[in-house]
């Protein structure tokens, strides 16, 4: 009997492909989309996106063409206290979190998983940019061969249960190639433009979302400089993150940028640019893959966002769960809430929550 997969179909292009590549190495291959909205018109009116109901229209579409069986499994409930929730808890706590890794965390490779299982799988795929590889007794998590679309920074969670019972055909090819795979096939979704907003809210404005689902809790605030004086007034803390220039609202006669957001307080603080570059962050709630723990300072490639390029830096542990990055150079916009995650070379080592700066 061929081994049982079940792969998340988000309606896209590279779950789609992953689908046919699967079961064209031989698995008994099942599609499955992962119901995640709720039942507001954020997704009711929206068009494309992972998590949208056209979605399923084109992920069923996709099945039926590859002579898979597909279904929907419902995640609503989880999605929305592991995922949603905890991102406006993060933007009223004056952080800046990533949902796309608590998404992958708690839902994709926890409860996606267990459920597989349950089905009597052996395997769940995605179509994630990554390459799952096996090294000695550890299963090992590598950058994808298309550097462009790697998708490595948002799985540095995976577990070795994870990485030994996940499939993820995409990490060898690169995305023309995959685009190129979808057309021959004449899969309606092969030039469908990638999903790059956040999910769940249709917009992109975080701000608004969060405004309106907890009205009255996103209050008009200072804008302070550095020594605590007061420039102007701000609309709300969630609306802005470390960095940030453009949409602030206030004119000071230089450029100015967000430093800092207090909020206990309620204030934005504002500097200059230099004011953003820093070296050192301290980072908890860790994963490392290669090993368990961290016991003694080592050198990597560190990366505070999905979209920065990996930079030397030092990992040294500094109390349980937590380790201090040091970096070679000054980075940009080091933010709390966002992820660092650790690499040697094409390997992860792990990452973790960015929770201060030092």
């Amino acid at each position: 009997m061929n081994k049982k997969v079940v792969i998340g179909m988000s309606g896209g292009v590279d779950s789609s492909v992953a689908a046919y590549l699967l079961k064209n190495q031989g698995y008994d291959v099942i599609g499955v989309t992962m119901q995640v909205w709720q039942e507001d018109k954020d997704y009711e009116e929206r068009e494309g996106g992972c998590c949208s109901l056209s979605a399923v229209e084109d992920a069923r579409r996709v099945a039926d063409k590859l002579h898979i069986p597909f279904y929907v499994m419902n995640f609503r409930d989880i999605f929305k206290r592991d995922v949603i929730d905890y991102f406006i808890d993060e933007y009223i706590n004056g952080r800046t979190p990533n949902p796309c890794i608590a998404c992958n965390k708690y839902i994709k490779f926890d409860e996606f998983l267990r459920r597989a299982m349950g089905l009597g799988a052996e395997y769940i795929a995605t179509g994630h940019y990554s390459k799952i590889i096996k090294q000695g007794d550890r299963y090992l998590l590598k950058r994808a061969e298309d550097d462009k679309k790697d998708q490595t920074y948002v799985l540095y969670n995976m577990t070795q249960y994870q990485l030994e019972h996940t499939l993820m055909p995409c990490g060898d090819y690169s995305k023309d190639e995959i685009r190129t795979i979808a057309k021959e096939l004449n899969l309606e979704v092969h030039n469908k433009k990638d999903s790059e907003e956040i999910c769940f809210i249709s917009d992109n404005n975080h701000g608004r979302y969060i405004s309106e689902v907890l009205p009255g809790r996103v209050k008009e605030g200072n804008f302070v400089d550095k020594q605590g004086n007061i420039l102007g007034r701000h609309k709300g803390i969630v609306y802005y993150t470390i960095g940030q220039r453009k949409g602030l609202g206030i004119a000071l006669g230089r450029p100015v940028f967000v430093i800092d957001i207090n909020p206990f307080k309620n204030e934005v603080v504002l500097g200059n640019e230099e004011d953003i570059f820093k070296t050192e962050l301290i980072a908890k709630d860790l994963n490392f893959i290669p090993f368990d723990k961290l016991h003694y300072p080592i050198e990597v490639k560190a990366k505070i966002r999905y979209s920065s390029k990996p930079a030397e830096a030092i990992v040294s542990p500094v109390e349980p769960n937590k380790v201090k990055v040091t970096f070679k150079e000054k980075q940009r916009a080091i933010t709390k809430g966002q992820s660092v995650v650790f690499y040697d070379k094409d390997i992860v080592i792990g990452g973790g929550i960015i929770e201060k700066l030092i």
